[in-house]
């Protein structure tokens, strides 16, 4: 099991990362759903990783970093208003 949530831990490390350099280098829109699927779960590998860890300042910050991620899917869910 520790290996188990070790490997998600740096999986979503590596999820939030490509995000980032993905974003930084203009291959990625900061504002689109793909964007918001990868720090998603890398929020959700990193909390996950850092709760088993009993690092709790880190697990809290990837909780609200998943809810920011939710939130923008949501924003990107609902329909425009026709203008």
């Amino acid at each position: 099991m520790d290996l188990f949530l070790t490997v998600i831990g740096w999986l979503g490390a590596g999820l939030l990362l490509f995000g980032y350099a993905m974003v930084s280098s203009g291959r990625m829109s900061g504002d689109g759903v793909p964007y918001q699927l990868v720090n998603l779960a890398g929020a959700a590998g990193l909390m996950v990783n850092s709760a088993y860890q009993g690092a709790w300042p880190s697990a809290i910050l990837n909780v609200v970093w998943g809810a920011i991620g939710l939130v923008a899917l949501a924003r990107l869910a609902r329909p425009k208003a026709a203008a």
